[in-house]
């Protein structure tokens, strides 16, 4: 596989990350519902036991979870592109949050490429780059294939020895 390097004079689209990101994102979403589920269950069985109410929670929040796992995540994926220049990283994402970050390789500090459990179960990997400064100093790729994170790390680990050379 060769890593697509982008002019940088040209308006190149964003390259999509990997589709395994969105069952990564689903899962997290899913996880992140876990402690609001109990806390409804709960708040349902003892506060709400004796209203009209009583069991809304416990129906109404699985409800909207699941809702929330299906729709969400492909719009995250479909809002999370990057563009690599011979001298830069783009990462774009969001849409009411719209974040654009550019990453001149000359700012770079190190690299990491890292998988979690999720990350391996589906295919992904996160390129983490830290920069010199403190404000925004780590900008994270998430959901790119292990192969693309490791080509593109090494892409910009050459840019940073030629640069000092």
């Amino acid at each position: 596989m060769t890593v697509e390097v982008a002019e940088q004079d040209s308006a190149a689209a964003l390259l999509p990350v990997e589709r395994g990101y969105i069952n990564v994102v689903r899962i997290r979403t899913l996880l992140s519902w876990v402690p609001v589920l109990i806390g409804g269950v709960v708040l349902d069985q003892t506060v709400i036991e004796s209203s009209a109410f009583q069991g809304a929670l416990s129906i109404g929040l699985p409800i909207l979870a699941l809702i929330t796992a299906v729709t969400a995540p492909p719009r995250i994926w479909k809002r999370l592109g990057y563009q690599l220049t011979p001298s830069l990283l783009q990462v774009v994402r969001g849409w009411l949050f719209h974040t654009d970050t550019i990453v001149p390789f000359i700012r770079v500090q190190h690299i990491d490429v890292t998988r979690g459990p999720l990350d391996k179960m589906f295919g992904t990997a996160t390129l983490v780059v830290h920069t010199a400064g403190t404000h925004n100093s780590i900008v994270t790729l998430p959901g790119l294939a292990p192969e693309r994170a490791s080509e593109i790390r090494d892409l910009i680990r050459g840019q940073i020895r030629s640069d000092l050379e």
